[in-house]
């Protein structure tokens, strides 16, 4: 499936076969993609939680409005941020650019990110959220469904999974053979209404 058509094709899907799992091989495929995503500075900020221990699916059904495609979607992936990346060895996200690069790019990450709290966690969001459309196309044209998520206790599902000071989880991605189609398109909003051209009126 080319890209468009994935667009095109891409729907936030609920009900999914609990029966049917992915492959190990499909896993790793949806995740590297995933991992081509760009993140500003390329610090690679994302942290995909993939939960597989059924017990700990049902506990986090229960904290996200009982709803059903948390236990039974092939993939249940919650997406995080480490918003400390930035600190973390910063060189090594340019390793393999010339070293002009690096002399320029490395230098940079600090004097973006120290002490700006919010700007760090705008990246999170940015950056999770272009990993979760990746991963949501990615699914669409190896024949999956998905749906991205937020109903859900963010402090609770937190506990769950160990969630460390310096994280935040940002949303999760159902992924997995659906059962039943959504319904139609509920109502688009036309281009004219959405698209500006260079400044609002």
């Amino acid at each position: 499936m080319n890209t468009i058509s994935a667009i095109q094709a891409r729907r936030s899907v609920k009900h999914y076969d609990a029966t049917h799992s992915m492959s190990a091989e499909e896993t790793g495929q949806l995740l590297s993609l995933a991992m081509l995503s760009p993140t500003a500075f390329n610090i690679q900020n994302w942290r995909f939680v993939v939960v597989r221990d059924s017990a700990l699916r049902q506990q986090i059904r229960e904290v996200a409005w009982d709803q059903a495609q948390v236990t039974d979607a092939s993939l249940l992936i919650l997406l995080c941020a480490d918003l400390k990346s930035w600190e973390h060895e910063p060189a090594r996200y340019w390793r393999d650019a010339p070293q002009e690069v690096q002399d320029i790019l490395v230098p940079a990450i600090d004097q973006y990110y120290r002490g700006q709290d919010q700007v760090e966690r705008d990246e999170a969001m940015r950056s999770c959220g272009i990993a979760a459309q990746t991963l949501m196309l990615a699914a669409k044209a190896m024949g999956y469904d998905s749906c991205p998520m937020d109903g859900f206790d963010f402090e609770a599902v937190g506990k769950l999974i160990n969630l460390p000071k310096d994280h935040v989880i940002t949303m999760f991605v159902a992924i997995g053979k659906g059962t039943k189609d959504p319904w139609p398109r509920p109502g688009q909003l036309p281009q004219s209404e959405v698209v500006i051209q260079d400044r609002f009126a």
